[in-house]
């Protein structure tokens, strides 16, 4: 009986934790456009990376902010953790947005992107960030692990963050 209740939690767990997953995958996020009017939706395999940043060197240029890379997929829970919390914290975002182009680097079975992904650190784990400078140059990768808190992001540090590779506005 003890061994058949442990088992119903389990299942129960399990059913509840596909649940809480289940609505994001549904769901199609978009960052903001590139300045040659392509939406760059989520972890998407399909994808040249390569160009993507090629874009979003020409963009932040243009608009003087940085590029922040967003490497994951869409089998990383904790990606879509942060999409969510992202959209929480509308301020957050916000500032983001105004601060850095932000480009969506897959990395699934299906497309690796291990050329391009080889030009940078290791990634320890998803969803990772690289900052760019508006050239394209790397300055920083950034270990989303220390961000977290719970089943979810504090905003304090993912604000520290933020505003600590933000470029200062002209």
């Amino acid at each position: 009986m003890k061994r058949i209740a442990i088992l119903l939690c389990l299942m129960l767990m399990l059913m509840l934790m596909l649940a809480a997953v289940q609505p994001f995958s549904a769901q199609t996020r978009t960052t903001p456009s590139t300045s040659h009017g392509a939406v760059i939706k989520d972890f998407d395999p399909k994808r040249d990376a390569a160009t993507d940043i090629r874009a979003a060197v020409a963009e932040a240029t243009a608009s003087h902010r940085r590029i922040l890379l967003d490497v994951g997929g869409q089998w990383c829970v904790w990606c879509k953790y942060f999409d969510v919390f992202m959209d929480q914290h509308p301020d957050l975002r916000s500032f983001r947005d105004a601060h850095f182009v932000v480009v969506k680097i897959n990395y699934s079975e299906e497309n690796k992107n291990t050329e391009l992904l080889s030009k940078y650190p290791k990634v320890p784990g998803y969803p990772h960030f690289f900052v760019l400078d508006s050239d394209g140059k790397f300055l920083y990768s950034q270990d989303t692990s220390p961000l977290e808190e719970g089943r979810g992001y504090n905003a304090d540090r993912v604000s520290d963050f933020l505003h600590r590779w933000a470029l200062a506005q002209k």
